[in-house]
């Protein structure tokens, strides 16, 4: 049997190296992980904006098409929302948005708008170019049903 003084050293002693080395191993891969995702994580995040602004300009357009009339001409655009119209007379209602509040999406882009709708003959047409920057491209998001 070991004296007493022994077993106590014993049950204090530290982490060994290895065991150091292989916490740090795990803790990098996971960091790793994290990093080489990050872009996916915000980039869902992004998309998210743009369907959320998207879907909150609806009453925004609605209550612009009440004063006036109809929707923004695409030449107005959603600037319309922002400041008069020159020929808007005593029927425009605005600012419809915040008049600080840049109309671009997350990738610093103006959002495409067009009345009437391509995609949305009755109404109009509000989309991002997406991450590419490119309109008409797989990766747009707009206020239509995708033949997805």
């Amino acid at each position: 049997m070991l004296p007493r003084n022994s077993l106590l050293r014993r049950s204090s002693k530290g982490f060994s190296l290895l065991e150091i080395l292989i916490v740090i191993a795990i803790i990098g891969m996971l960091a790793g992980a994290v990093i080489m995702n990050a872009d996916k994580i915000f980039a869902g995040a992004q998309k998210d904006t743009v369907k959320t602004f998207i879907e909150g300009l609806k009453p925004v357009m609605m209550k612009y098409r009440m004063d006036m009339g109809n929707f923004p001409s695409t030449e107005l655009g959603l600037n319309a929302l922002k400041s008069a119209p020159a020929d808007a007379g005593k029927n425009w209602q605005g600012p419809y948005v915040d008049n600080t509040k840049d109309l671009v999406d997350p990738w610093k882009k103006p959002y495409n708008y067009v009345f009437p709708g391509k995609n949305n003959p009755d109404g109009y047409d509000v989309s991002s170019s997406g991450p590419d920057g490119q309109p008409g491209t797989g990766d747009d998001i707009g206020n239509w049903k995708s033949a997805n």
